[in-house]
């Protein structure tokens, strides 16, 4: 599988470790969501900088639905099937081999290895300076899918 990580909180107070951590995650703004392959070191980055981000495991429907709303290529166009590598027929397959770890964002040059979200519409209904265990959004959150659907 791969983890979905969005960028909750903002840029500013942030120490120059975590800042570095989140410049390699490719989440340089508020709101900004990429998938990264699930290993030991992405789990690393992650927990360095949990009172920052959110992550969850993502499955093949909410990557096929990141891709088709929020994809983005050189001059910021959305991406199409051509924009693909071409050993996939499709963007259904495509979002199927990034969750299944076969292939990483990073590993495309011409598309972007981020997706820009909104803000949730109707906002978030958890804290969002907490972790998911204590009654907020940030950390491994088992309710993130349903977060970013509302941002895209």
């Amino acid at each position: 599988m791969a983890y979905l990580v969005v960028r909750i909180r903002g840029t500013v107070n942030v120490p120059s470790w975590a800042a570095a951590t989140l410049t390699y995650l490719n989440l340089n703004k508020k709101y900004r969501a990429t998938l990264i392959p699930e290993s030991p070191q992405s789990l690393g980055m992650l927990r360095k900088v949990k009172e920052l981000v959110a992550w969850t495991s993502a499955d093949p429907s909410i990557v096929r639905e990141l891709l088709e709303k929020k994809g983005r290529k050189a001059g910021f166009e959305p991406v199409s099937d051509s924009d693909l590598p071409k050993e996939y027929d499709g963007i259904d397959a495509f979002a199927t081999a990034i969750s299944e770890n076969r292939v990483s964002m990073s590993e495309i040059h011409n598309i972007k290895p981020w997706f820009a979200l909104n803000p949730p519409r109707g906002g978030f209904k958890r804290k969002t300076k907490n972790q998911y265990n204590e009654g907020g959004i940030l950390g491994e959150d088992k309710e993130l899918v349903n977060i970013v659907r509302r941002m895209l």
